[in-house]
């Protein structure tokens, strides 16, 4: 044991300089671990967004954001899927031929989706950009057909859209539902913004 005496006005300094470095180590770390996530910016521009979608129940729809725009993630009950045949006959575009808003090749087909039972689409009416509404409930009812499916309606100026996001004939809506690029990571995890693995 030394009998040099302690000298506590360096131990403070000491204490003082480790805790300020150590808060500014803090500072000049956060930038860098946040550049881990995509920036606002990135995701405006078009990051792909990672959903988890374990918790959706058939017929439950959730809205995630992509590039700005909502997109739509539905489970489909049998029922919903079952519609899509009843309304071919009634619809604009029910191959998803028009080109304004391409459909990727996977998306091409009745349900407009990977799996049958999962609809991925932008929620975004393709007449004038405004949001159409869920309208799952069938049969007659306030501007719609007295021969309802189900699906959604654009109440600004009356288009409809089947569970496909398909648009009905004689509305203002151009085009169907926008699909984007989507892919499964698994079977509870999509990632939207991108369709093959990098």
């Amino acid at each position: 044991m030394s009998d040099t005496p302690v000298d506590n006005s360096k131990r403070t300094w000491l204490i003082a300089s480790t805790c300020a470095g150590a808060v500014g180590a803090g500072f000049v770390a956060t930038p860098f671990v946040s550049s881990f996530q995509p920036s606002e910016r990135a995701k405006a521009a078009g990051a792909a967004v990672e959903v988890d979608i374990s918790a959706l129940n058939p017929g439950e729809k959730l809205t995630v954001e992509w590039r700005g725009k909502p997109v739509w993630i539905m489970k489909r009950s049998p029922e919903q899927i079952e519609s899509l045949k009843k309304t071919e006959a009634q619809l604009a575009d029910p191959t998803s031929a028009r080109t304004a808003y391409p459909t990727p090749e996977y998306a091409k087909n009745q349900h407009r989706s990977i799996k049958p039972e999962i609809m991925v689409a932008v929620g975004i009416c393709t007449h004038l950009g405004c949001s159409p509404a869920d309208k799952f409930a069938t049969g007659p009812q306030p501007s719609l057909p007295d021969d309802w499916n189900g699906g959604f309606l654009c109440a600004c100026h009356g288009s409809t859209f089947d569970f496909a996001g398909r648009v009905f004939k004689n509305k203002p809506a151009p085009d169907n539902l926008e699909v984007p690029p989507h892919m499964y990571l698994s079977d509870t995890k999509l990632l939207i913004g991108e369709d093959k693995k990098a």
